[in-house]
């Protein structure tokens, strides 16, 4: 199939893009790698009467360093992560997660900002930066505000995204050395969409300790006081029950198996 006819625009920087998704009143859509949304217009699961391509606006392919944190361009592509283009201050997680990200040819065009827009509950890095405690930065018509990703989706596909704001960056809390983190997805093959995954993330310089459940039927569950799960089964398995990700057997197991594993990996570093 092909997609519904659209007027297609690219904006030469941040301040035209927000004015045409101002002026479009909800019916312009934002494109950044199109990876996503490409095949949703293709299949008309999607349909806008303006697509905006900001993939070439210079402000959001930059990376910038703020003290603890480092921010990166909404439009830096995946490839540019797993390949070592911008620091990973993550002691390697960030690295791991970009290569396990679909094929080489999706990596190349994809962005870090468009998954996260896009707010698939099976991303990757939806998951994995959720579990590092980052921060989406946004600009809108009243400027610019941060969200804590772990508050950023409101269900799957529904963000704080408003029809006029931009995803611009993400602010990516920096580990220490002592830092230790997992991740684990169950896919039917590679570059499938995942099934049940994990990410844990543990930093004691920051008294910091986060695992994230995704591949739900909504937002991904965020457990902040996670201790016990890193030294009991039985934790883990309250923690599926309580977070209802067993009412499917299949599924269910599959979650404890992969928080299982994630956590191993965490373990053995």
């Amino acid at each position: 199939m092909k997609p519904a006819a659209f007027e297609y625009v690219r904006p030469k920087n941040l301040a035209e893009a927000l004015t045409l998704l101002a002026e479009g009143q909800g019916d312009s859509k934002v494109k950044a790698g199109g990876q996503s949304l490409g095949p949703m217009l293709n299949m008309r699961l999607s349909r806008v009467n303006q697509l905006v391509d900001i993939s070439l606006i210079p402000e959001l392919k930059t990376v910038s360093d703020d003290s603890d944190t480092i921010i990166i361009g909404a439009c830096i592509t995946h490839a540019s992560i797993e390949d070592g283009k911008i620091p990973d201050v993550t002691n390697g997680m960030m690295n791991s997660v970009a290569a396990g990200i679909a094929y080489r040819a999706i990596r190349n065009q994809g962005t870090i900002g468009g998954s996260l827009a896009h707010a698939d509950p099976s991303a990757d890095w939806v998951i994995s930066l959720t579990a590092a405690g980052a921060e989406a930065v946004i600009s809108g018509p009243n400027g610019e505000r941060r969200v804590g990703l772990n508050q950023f989706m409101d269900s799957a596909f529904e963000t704080k995204l408003d029809f006029d704001d931009i995803l611009t960056a993400v602010r990516i809390p920096k580990f220490s050395k002592q830092a230790r983190w997992g991740y684990y997805k169950f896919c039917r093959k590679t570059g499938d969409f995942a099934e049940a995954m994990s990410a844990v993330v543990i930093d004691p310089s920051r008294d910091y300790c986060r695992v994230v459940i995704g591949a739900t039927d909504t937002h991904p569950v965020v457990i902040t006081d996670a201790i016990d799960l890193l030294t009991s089964d039985e934790a883990i398995d309250a923690c599926i029950t309580k977070n209802a990700l067993d009412l499917n057997p299949l599924s269910g197991q599959m979650h404890r198996t992969a928080l299982r594993r994630c956590i191993k990996q965490v373990q053995s570093l």
